[in-house]
């Protein structure tokens, strides 16, 4: 008896038979998602898309002098244009003075020129009081800025929709009047040193946290289970406390006249009161404490899975204790050690309310400066540039780890 295989060409069309009987499925299952995938569009997908738009997004010479853009074009070739164009400018600026939006240009130009605000002003009310010209002496003898080249050369730039000022002023470059890039006076180069010392703070606080939670992580696995219960408690409940309520208590235990300093002039270990609080030291410290169940608990997690007649096994085979530790127990540990520093770190990347509160002025992080260039600034621009550059390097940090680690040896369990 002879069995009949199927002829090669019906094979197409048992795979759209099988993916016909599958669609049901497939859609039911893709409905099911959709409550899913409709909060990270919502939650992750549109922020994030907001965020790149407001950092590259240049409206408010293109909104306050259209006009004066339109003339600037007829003239692509002068530095300081002629009489024309300040006749557009005096228009828009009058304009702009009646619908209260000058200062918003000015506000955008002094981000490139210091005191544009104020001529831009002055500008605006220089244009509401003249009924006729000549517009570009009258704008020249107002304030010889007018008249400087380096002044016509921003606002070209900022009629584009799209600018790379915020984007590039995030990482201490700028645009140069001929289109090139060269670095920012030294005075002004911040960022930079910024992002170095928000990666140092991460790197130091992820190490501390390894090296104070991989014990505690090993004595919860080996505990009875009535102390390790008790144990995993005391883990789990600094993270049932808010946030601002932890660091405040940092700054109770560091101040000058704090627990800590009392307690080491109570043991005679110093005779001067300390500077613990608004320290490098302290921001370190209270961060440690808090990150530190978000690395035990990864850790411990793999630890549960190791089985202990491993180390019994090798030292019945003749090795040492820290040898059988250190070359058994250890290496199966990783995938939790990789897991629990990657989440200390890039959590720690955007610490703001504990260097706020426990830290110096040269101890604030990226996180710190975004905060201030949205409340107090106004400066969404570069707020959006700078969590930009944070979410790149971020990215950048997770693909690096996940490049050289590998992606099936991260696990939280």
């Amino acid at each position: 008896m002879t069995l009949a295989l199927p002829h090669a060409g019906t094979a197409p069309s048992v795979k759209r038979a099988v993916r016909r009987a599958d669609r049901p499925a497939r859609r039911a299952a893709f409905l099911l998602s959709l409550p899913l995938l409709a909060f990270l569009a919502i939650a992750f997908v549109v922020p994030i898309a907001a965020l790149f738009t407001t950092a590259v997004d240049n409206p408010e010479t293109r909104s306050v002098l259209p006009d004066t853009l339109r003339a600037l074009a007829a003239e692509p070739s002068a530095a300081v244009p002629g009489e024309p164009v300040f006749a557009e400018l005096a228009h828009d600026l009058a304009r702009a003075g009646k619908a209260r939006t000058a200062a918003l240009l000015g506000k955008r130009l002094n981000y490139e020129i210091p005191g544009m605000r104020s001529i831009v002003m002055a500008g605006s009310r220089l244009a509401a009081a003249s009924s006729q010209g000549p517009w570009r002496q009258k704008f020249c003898d107002s304030d010889p800025a007018w008249g400087d080249p380096a002044l016509w050369a921003a606002i070209r730039r900022n009629g584009a929709r799209l600018t790379p000022y915020y984007m590039l002023t995030a990482v201490d470059l700028q645009q140069t009047p001929s289109g090139g890039l060269a670095p920012v006076a030294p005075e002004q180069r911040i960022f930079l040193d910024i992002l170095g010392r928000t990666l140092l703070v991460a790197a130091t606080v992820t190490l501390l946290t390894l090296f104070l939670g991989y014990p505690v992580a090993y004595a919860l696995t080996l505990a009875p289970p009535l102390l390790g219960a008790i144990m995993m408690l005391c883990i789990l409940l600094p993270l049932w406390t808010s946030l601002l309520v932890r660091t405040t208590a940092w700054v109770v235990l560091l101040q000058s006249n704090g627990i800590i300093n009392d307690l080491l002039i109570g043991m005679g270990l110093i005779s001067k009161r300390l500077q613990l609080i608004f320290t490098r030291f302290g921001t370190v410290a209270a961060m440690t404490h808090i990150q530190l169940p978000f690395t035990i608990l990864p850790i411990a997690s793999v630890m549960r899975t190791i089985p202990v007649a491993q180390l019994r096994a090798a030292r019945s085979l003749g090795a040492p204790p820290m040898s059988a530790f250190w070359r058994i127990y250890v290496p199966q540990t990783l995938p939790g050690v990789m897991a629990g520093c990657l989440i200390t770190f890039i959590l720690s990347l955007g610490y703001y309310i504990t260097p706020a509160l426990v830290g110096g002025p040269t101890d604030q992080m990226v996180s710190n400066f975004i905060s201030v260039y949205i409340n107090r600034d106004l400066n969404w621009g570069l707020a959006s540039a700078l969590g930009v550059v944070l979410l790149a390097v971020t990215l950048l940090i997770y693909g690096l780890f996940l490049r050289i680690v590998g992606a099936d040896k991260l696990r939280l369990g």
